[in-house]
């Protein structure tokens, strides 16, 4: 990895740390995903319904720690309700 550094406006600062909160990533994850998103949008088909419902999926798998012992039974609900986000 190269080190880089930007300069931000405060509300773009803002954003990227609300997002990097949500997410519980650091804040160079966020802009290197976002470069990522860019650039394939740029160089690549865009993404249909389905392989973003796939990339949304992938995105939470093992991210979250499981408090309920009914995960494996819900987790058509649990996925729902993060998907209404």
């Amino acid at each position: 990895m190269k080190r880089t550094q930007i300069l931000l406006t405060e509300e773009q600062h803002k954003i990227l740390k609300n997002i990097s909160s949500e997410k519980n990533i650091s804040m160079a994850e966020v802009v290197r995903e976002c470069v990522t998103h860019y650039t394939a949008d740029l160089t690549s088909k865009p993404l249909t319904g389905e392989d973003e419902k796939i990339k949304k999926a992938l995105s939470v798998a093992g991210r979250f720690v499981a408090g309920d012992s009914n995960i494996s039974v819900n987790h058509d609900d649990y996925l729902k309700e993060y998907f209404k986000k």
